[in-house]
């Protein structure tokens, strides 16, 4: 019989490539959307035929408790959230009800509606924050400094809080930034590639194109989205539930990234990339670092793609993507 699988926030970044990773498992795959004005599938659209979509809400209990009765999956991932960083300081209290008190309420459904479900808890390294060790380990205290940050901290703890209290198979991966051709063009990295590519194709109007950024000295440890889904998939498939850092254990800059993506399409940053304030986080997360030894160990995982080419794979994804679009798009 096939294993069952639910993934709130399937249309994201790692719920695609996580789906894709579970059907080539042989998996039965649900996914939980909000339903919304727009609906937003294209990362799933090649997988949409093979997967099943339902409607449900992090903040309504109720919708989540009827997912777990119907689906009654032997797998739940927690991937759901405001991701985007600057966002949180914008709207704090929506990021605290999703990326926080959300995961309380998914827990509780599990908890009363389908206990033997095995969790997984999307953590991350802005818990981090001002790092107080490098390179930052599961024992490393956590001081974050955004509202996501925050946020993330009590999805973390309260993750651990069920595990102990319920007896409940929850597991957290503390997440160090994970990119793909996939990101959102808000974030960073995709901003870049897709900026290098607009600018290489003659799309950007001007005499001198520009992309304008913010803090080109922050050091990020940044790795494959694909590579880090299957380390979802092996936390939940190990005897006893546990917290494990997710990470390459190397860290660039973002001047290494503007670099290496303007190479790739034979211009000079220096004359495109500007700084612009607005870019600039009120409280700046500088280094992070992620150790990943006990993944290593106990999961058998490894990161597969290095910094270098996932750049590429992105810049070559963006070229790739607008000269496809219509002119009118552009």
């Amino acid at each position: 019989m096939k294993r069952r699988a639910l993934i709130t926030g399937i249309t994201g970044q790692d719920g695609s490539y996580l789906a894709e990773f579970l059907l080539a498992k042989g998996y039965e795959v649900h996914g939980m959307v909000r339903r919304s004005s727009e609906e937003k599938f294209e990362r799933i659209a090649h997988i949409r035929d093979r997967i099943t979509l339902h409607q449900g809400d992090l903040l309504d209990q109720f919708s989540l408790a009827s997912l777990l009765r119907i689906i009654d999956p032997q797998e739940v991932y927690n991937l759901a959230a405001q991701s985007f960083v600057p966002t949180s300081w914008n709207q704090p209290v929506l990021t605290g009800e999703f990326t926080a008190l959300g995961v309380t309420k998914v827990l509780e459904a599990i908890r009363h509606t389908a206990p033997g479900a095995r969790f997984y808890q999307a953590s991350s390294s802005e818990m981090f924050g001002r790092v107080l060790e490098t390179p930052q380990t599961e024992q490393t205290p956590f001081y974050p400094r955004s509202p996501y940050g925050v946020a993330k901290a009590y999805g973390h703890f309260i993750t651990i809080n069920y595990r102990e209290s319920f007896g409940l198979f929850a597991s957290s991966g503390i997440l160090f930034n994970h990119e793909s051709p996939r990101r959102g063009l808000e974030f960073v990295t995709r901003k870049v590639t897709h900026g290098a590519a607009r600018i290489k194709l003659g799309l950007e109007r001007g005499p001198v194109a520009k992309l304008g950024l913010g803090n080109l000295d922050a050091r990020r440890d940044w790795g494959f989205a694909g590579d880090y889904v299957e380390a979802m998939w092996l936390m939940l498939q190990q005897e006893k539930a546990d917290d494990y850092v997710i990470a390459t254990n190397e860290t660039h800059t973002v001047q290494e990234l503007v670099e290496i993506a303007f190479a790739r399409v034979g211009l000079d940053w220096k004359e495109h990339v500007t700084i612009d304030p607005a870019f600039i986080r009120p409280a700046e997360v500088d280094l992070l670092i992620g150790d990943p030894s006990k993944a290593k160990k106990k999961l058998g995982w490894q990161p597969k793609v290095g910094f270098r080419e996932l750049v590429h794979m992105m810049v070559d994804a963006d070229l790739e993507r607008l000269k496809r679009l219509p002119e009118a798009s552009l």
